[in-house]
C-alpha cells in the first residue's frame, strides 16, 4: 500500500522541521515559515492518511524491515487518522497565532529561538503517541511531549512559571515512573511490548498481575488525562503559560491521556473489570471540575477547570464497555478538542483587549472588540452543549448511549453530565456578560451576588498592558471556531467515521490482524463487540447518533 509511506511522515516532518528551525534561529521569518510549512503538510498527510484507512482499512507500518513484534511497530486506524487530523489542525492554528503575537510583541514572552523548535518538537511527541504501535514508543512520544511542553510552560522566566513548571514536571515524571514500571512488568511477563503481541498472549499473565497492570497504566495515562484526583496539578499550570502555549496544552495534551486510555481499555483489557470504577471518576471528575470552574474569577483558570470537568464525559463513554458509548467519546474528543483550544485563544485575546483576565475587572469589551465577543461566544455556547452545536451531538450521543445500559449508576452520570452543563453555560455565559456586556464604567461600581463568592488567581498581576489583538491572532481563532462549526454541519459524516472507529477498535482482533497480516496470533474479541470485518474493508457507511 503506497500510502504506507506517508505514515512516518507525521512524525519525520515536524522533527526535521525543529531542526530547520534550530539552525535558522536567528532568522525568525524563515523560523515561521519552515514551522507553518512542516505543520501544513502534516494536516495534508493527516487528511490523505484518514480518507485512506476509512476506505481501504488501517494500516501498519514496520519501521527498518523489521517485523513485529521485534521492530518499532507504527498503527494508523481511523481512530489514530481523527486524532492525527484534528491536533495537526489545532496545532497549525495555534502555531499562526503565536506567529501574530510574536511580531505584535517584539517577541518578548516567547522568544521565537527557542519557542518554535520546541512547538515543533511538541508535535512530534503529540503524532508519535498517536500512532504508536507499541507500549515503548508510546512511552517515548510522551518523553518528547515532556521535555518540550517544560520548556514552553516555561518561557519567559517568571516566578510564576518556573514554580507551575516545576509542579508539571514532578506530577508527570511520577506518571513517567509508573508507566515504565508498567511497561517493565509487562515484558518481564510477556518479552514484549508491542500492543498487539500484547493483545494476543495478556490471558497468560494471572488475573491479579493482570488487575496489577490496569491500574498502573490507567493511573499513569489518568495523571496525563487529568482525571479526578489526579488532577489537582492542571488549573494552577496551564494558566500560567503564554496563551499560544496555554491553547495548545488545553486542547491536546489530556487528549493523548484519554488516547491511551481508549487504547488500554479496548485493545489490553477488553473484558475489563475496571468500569463501575471509571464510573465513579468520571462522575467525581464531572461535578468537582465544574464545581472548581463556576468559583473561577480568571477566565483562563475557569476554562482549565471546565477542562478537567469535560474530560469527565469522556471517561463516562469509555467506561460504558459499548461501541456505541466509544463513538460518541471519539466524537467528543474531537469536539473538546476544536473547542477548548478556541475558547483559550479567545481568552487571550480578551487577555491583551482588557489588560487583564480577571472577569471582575473586565468590562466594555463588546464596544472595544465585538469580533472578539463573537469569537468567544460560539465556542462558550457550544462547550455548554447549546443545539445544535457539536458539543450538544456529543452529549446526546454520549447519553443514548449510557441510557441503552439500563443501570442505575449510568443514569446518575447522565443527570450529572446534564447538570454539568448547565453549570459550564453559567459560568462562561457569566464571563462573556461581565467581560463584554457590562459597560467599562460600572466595573468598580458593580455588586452582584453572582460574583461575590469568585476567587482570582493567586499571584496574577490584576491588571496588564492594554494592547491590541493583530489580524493574525483574530483570523487564527476566527479559523478554530470555523473549525468548530464544520464538526457541527457536518456532524453526519464525521460521527460516521467514529463509528466506524469505533466498532474497529473494540476488541483486539483488527487491531492484531493489521499489525500481523500473516496471521501469527488471534485473539478473542469482546462479546459486546459486532463481529469483526475483513481487514481490508472498502465500505462503511455510519450514521449520525
Amino acid at each position: 500500500m503506497t500510502s504506507s509511506y506517508l505514515v512516518p511522515l507525521v512524525v519525520l516532518i515536524p522533527l526535521l522541521g525543529a531542526a530547520a528551525a534550530l539552525i535558522a534561529g536567528r532568522r525568525p521569518r524563515l523560523q515561521a515559515i519552515v514551522s507553518i510549512v512542516a505543520l501544513a503538510l502534516v494536516v495534508v498527510i493527516s487528511l490523505v492518511l484518514l480518507v485512506v484507512v476509512d476506505s481501504e482499512g488501517a494500516i501498519a507500518v514496520q519501521v527498518g524491515g523489521w517485523q513485529a513484534p521485534f521492530g518499532i511497530t507504527l498503527v494508523v486506524d481511523r481512530l489514530a487518522a481523527l486524532m492525527l487530523s484534528i491536533s495537526s489542525i489545532v496545532l497549525l492554528a495555534v502555531f499562526v497565532f503565536s506567529v501574530g503575537q510574536g511580531q505584535a510583541d517584539g517577541d518578548g514572552e516567547a522568544p521565537v529561538s527557542i519557542y518554535n523548535p520546541t512547538y515543533l518538537i511538541l508535535a512530534t511527541g503529540v503524532f508519535n503517541a498517536f500512532i504508536a504501535g507499541d507500549l515503548f514508543n508510546l512511552y517515548v512520544g510522551f518523553e518528547i511531549l515532556l521535555v518540550a511542553s517544560y520548556v514552553l510552560i516555561t518561557l519567559g522566566g517568571t516566578e510564576q512559571r518556573i514554580r507551575a513548571g516545576v509542579v508539571y514536571i514532578v506530577v508527570s515524571l511520577v506518571s513517567s515512573v509508573l508507566f515504565l514500571a508498567s511497561i517493565a512488568m509487562i515484558y518481564g511477563a510477556l518479552g514484549t511490548v508491542n500492543i498487539a503481541d500484547i493483545a494476543q498472549k495478556m490471558d497468560t499473565i494471572p488475573p491479579d498481575v493482570q488487575t496489577i497492570i490496569h491500574v498502573m497504566l490507567l493511573t499513569a495515562f489518568g495523571i496525563k488525562a487529568a482525571i479526578f484526583p489526579l488532577s489537582f496539578w492542571l488549573p494552577d499550570s496551564y494558566p500560567t503559560a503564554p496563551a499560544p502555549v496555554t491553547a495548545v496544552f488545553a486542547g491536546l495534551l489530556t487528549k493523548v491521556g484519554v488516547y491511551a486510555i481508549i487504547r488500554t481499555e479496548t485493545v489490553l483489557f477488553v473484558e475489563s473489570n475496571v468500569n463501575v470504577y471509571l464510573l465513579i471518576i468520571a462522575l467525581l471528575t464531572m461535578t468537582v471540575g465544574i464545581l472548581g470552574a463556576v468559583a473561577q474569577a480568571d477566565i483562563k483558570r475557569l476554562l482549565s477547570f471546565t477542562l478537567v470537568s469535560h474530560i469527565g464525559y469522556m471517561i463516562f463513554g469509555i467506561a460504558l464497555g459499548t461501541v456505541e458509548g466509544l463513538a460518541a467519546t471519539i466524537y467528543y474528543v474531537v469536539h473538546h478538542i476544536t473547542v477548548q483550544t478556541t475558547l483559550f485563544l479567545g481568552a487571550g485575546l480578551i487577555e491583551r483587549r482588557g489588560g487583564t483576565a480577571s472577569i471582575t475587572r473586565l468590562g466594555g469589551l463588546l464596544k472595544a472588540a465585538p469580533i472578539v465577543a463573537v469569537l468567544f461566544f460560539i465556542p462558550a455556547l457550544n462547550l455548554g452543549g447549546i443545539p445544535p452545536f457539536s458539543g450538544f451531538i456529543g452529549k446526546v450521543a454520549l447519553f443514548e448511549a449510557g441510557a441503552r445500559l439500563d443501570d442505575p449508576l449510568v443514569y446518575v452520570l447522565i443527570g450529572a453530565g446534564a447538570l454539568t452543563s448547565l453549570l459550564t453555560l453559567y459560568a462562561l455565559m457569566r464571563a462573556w456578560n461581565l467581560a463584554f456586556w457590562r459597560p467599562k464604567a460600572d466595573v468598580d461600581d458593580h455588586e452582584s451576588p453572582f460574583t461575590e463568592h469568585l476567587e482570582e488567581a493567586p499571584g496574577r498581576v490584576a491588571v496588564q498592558q492594554r494592547r491590541t489583538n493583530p489580524r493574525t491572532m483574530v483570523g487564527a481563532t476566527a479559523g478554530m471556531v470555523l473549525v468548530s462549526l464544520v464538526l457541527t454541519f457536518a456532524a453526519g459524516p464525521l460521527y460516521g467515521v467514529a463509528e466506524r472507529a469505533a466498532g474497529r477498535v473494540y476488541g483486539s482482533n483488527d487491531y492484531v490482524r493489521t499489525v500481523f497480516p500473516d496471521g501469527q496470533g488471534e485473539t478473542t474479541a469482546d462479546p459486546s463487540s459486532p463481529e469483526p470485518e475483513p481487514a481490508s474493508d472498502t465500505t462503511d457507511e455510519g450514521s449520525t447518533p
